[in-house]
């Protein structure tokens, strides 16, 4: 299993139990916080799936000539 699914699925974790919990906070019906952590957080997780495959793809080009050098390193965070 890729290192980026991995960390797509332990995002989606955090953020349902957060979501869930800050949904039941604010309504006080387990239902109705049920559903709010379900499709918000997912809709996030996918989104920051390909989120995290576009700055891989924005690391891995070559920088133009002139260009600000402002990834320069960036790869050492991935």
């Amino acid at each position: 299993m890729s290192l980026d699914l991995i960390k797509t699925g332990t995002y989606l974790t955090i953020h349902l139990t957060v979501g869930f919990t800050v949904a039941y906070l604010m309504t006080g019906s387990l239902a109705l916080a049920g559903g709010i952590a379900l499709v918000e957080p997912v809709i996030n997780a996918v989104a920051f799936f390909f989120h995290e495959q576009a700055w891989k793809k924005i690391q891995a080009r070559p920088p133009r000539a002139g260009a600000r050098q402002w990834m320069k390193g960036q790869a050492a965070f991935a």
